[in-house]
């Protein structure tokens, strides 16, 4: 890393230095074509001068909803470049959550694949301006200005373009909704950059190394442990659009990726593919996740010859808690990151004692390297926040060396292959169905880790359960659609009403669950 790469301070300071160091260096490739980092500088100044040439300024709020291509990197500097915030946005939302991100966050500009532009045709959006859209429209359109990205990415660079610093936003990530509606993650410059060379670091990536991600760049894990982490170590990076267990080990020897990005899902997935003679045959020396099962660990690592980097975190902190390569222990998330202080804590924020279960607490050791606040949410802001330690959400157990081992959430949250399923915004949609009267929405476990959707729903008639699938494959992600469906007569509440989720989770899948797969 250059002195320069070093010294940036801000993401666009990062490429700048980046093209300086090598403006010809391949830094993408997606469906086996280079980009390299000229190009992507060349569109982003093209994307801040249509953007300043609208009348976009500092601090304004332009989304992106698009698939792994080079173009969504470019318009995500581009925003940068111009001074405004940018704003990802999941490409399988639609309906009520598309339109609470866009309505919310205030997006004056929506830069979109062409496949997703009829989505927002009747969703209320008074504050979108203009799309810019990538490809051809195919169906109905809203009464939107539309501009084509091919026209803006050739756009004549601004005359002049504002200084950004360390602590201004570059963008707001939103959250799965856990506990309520999707919340909008504020971070700065800082923060990303942050969490790149943190990663870097925890990884020892150098210039030969290739890394490779299947994550969306709407993710932390794509745009910052990815494409960032490349940039700044002169490294490359093999960017998919999808995850294939059958064809991963082949792509990881033909691209020489030497390291990958995953979940726990994805290594049981690749874990349950037939043993073959060629299981070692490829480049990949480490990988960097999350959530791998504990029995999971070591077979995999001498299965594959992949050392696995264990570690925490969240959209709102980055990497707070890691398994380095010298220092790890199986099983464990590890010991907390330099640049973080984390605690475990009961219900009235007292920490407990080593092995108690407690929730994961954190504070940073260093100046922006993390969430702002949530965008509009003072309410939330101040609970995240309070008694001056942020509070993740999660529970935890440290043993005598410092060790953290992850339990689970505090909240209803689902985790799906890698995703965050809101049971709230699920059981919105499904409670919509005209046949159904109420329902809960909670995860039971999956065979390939992780969690399985489940609804238990009272119905006030012979409820068509196809039909209720149907109905929520139109409205939610397709990793938000239930797998199995409970028909009850009634849900277990509380004597305030409150449904008890957790005997719902006890009696898991029971005799009388619809299975979707199965029918």
């Amino acid at each position: 890393m250059t002195d320069a790469l070093a010294a940036a301070t801000t993401m666009t300071e990062a490429l700048d230095a980046a093209v300086a160091r090598d403006a010809d260096h391949p830094l993408l490739r997606t469906a086996g074509h280079d980009t390299t980092v000229g190009e992507i500088d060349a569109g982003s100044r093209g994307v801040a001068g249509a953007l300043r040439a609208w009348g976009i300024e500092t601090g304004d709020r332009c989304a992106v909803m698009m698939g792994n291509v080079p173009e969504f990197v470019a318009c995500w500097f581009g925003i940068l470049r111009s001074g405004a915030i940018e704003v990802p946005v999941h490409s399988a939302h639609r309906g009520p959550l598309l339109e609470h991100i866009l309505a919310e966050s205030g997006a004056r500009i929506l830069f979109c694949d062409a496949e997703f532009v009829p989505r927002l045709v009747g969703l209320e959006l008074p504050g979108l301006e203009r799309i810019v859209v990538r490809g051809e429209v195919e169906g109905e359109s809203p009464d939107i200005p539309t501009v084509s990205l091919e026209e803006v990415l050739a756009s004549p660079p601004a005359p002049e373009l504002p200084r950004l610093e360390i602590a201004d936003t570059a963008c707001i990530l939103y959250t799965s909704g856990t506990t309520g509606r999707s919340k909008g993650v504020v971070l700065p410059h800082g923060a990303n950059l942050k969490l790149a060379r943190a990663n870097i670091a925890l990884m020892e990536y150098t210039s030969d190394d290739v890394l490779y991600t299947a994550f969306p760049l709407f993710h932390v894990n794509a745009k910052f442990t990815s494409v960032t982490s490349a940039m700044l170590a002169g490294a490359r990076l093999v960017l998919d659009d999808r995850f294939s267990a059958s064809t991963f080990w082949p792509k990881m020897a033909a691209e020489g990726v030497t390291s990958f990005n995953y979940m726990g899902g994805l290594l049981a997935m690749l874990e349950k593919q037939p043993e073959k003679e060629t299981d070692r045959g490829h480049g990949v020396i480490r990988a960097y996740g999350g959530a791998c099962p504990p029995p999971l660990w070591e077979p995999f690592e001498e299965r594959f010859g992949v050392r696995l980097h264990e570690h925490y975190g969240m959209t709102e902190t980055g990497i707070t808690i890691q398994n380095t390569r010298t220092v790890r222990r199986v099983g464990s998330i590890g010991l907390a990151a330099p640049h973080y202080t984390v605690r475990l804590a009961d219900e009235h924020d007292v920490e407990v004692p080593v092995g108690e279960v407690g929730e994961i607490q954190v504070r940073p050791n260093e100046p922006e390297v993390m969430i702002h606040e949530y965008w509009h949410r003072p309410d939330a802001t101040s609970e995240g926040f309070r008694n001056f330690w942020f509070h993740t959400g999660d529970r935890a157990t440290r043993d005598a060396d410092g060790f953290f081992y992850y339990h689970d959430r505090l909240t209803d949250s689902i985790r799906r292959r890698g995703e965050n399923v809101s049971s709230f915004e699920l059981e919105a949609v499904v409670s919509g169905h005209p046949e159904v009267l109420e329902c809960a929405a909670y995860g039971v476990p999956s065979e390939l880790g992780e969690d399985e959707v489940m609804v238990a729903v009272v119905s006030e008639g012979d409820l068509d359960i196809q039909a209720l699938i149907t109905y929520c494959e139109d409205r939610v992600a397709r990793f938000a659609v239930p797998r199995y469906v409970r028909i009850m007569k009634e849900l277990p509440k509380t004597s305030s009403q409150r449904i008890q989720k957790f005997r719902l989770r006890e009696d898991g899948i029971t005799p009388d669950t619809w299975d979707r797969l199965a029918s």
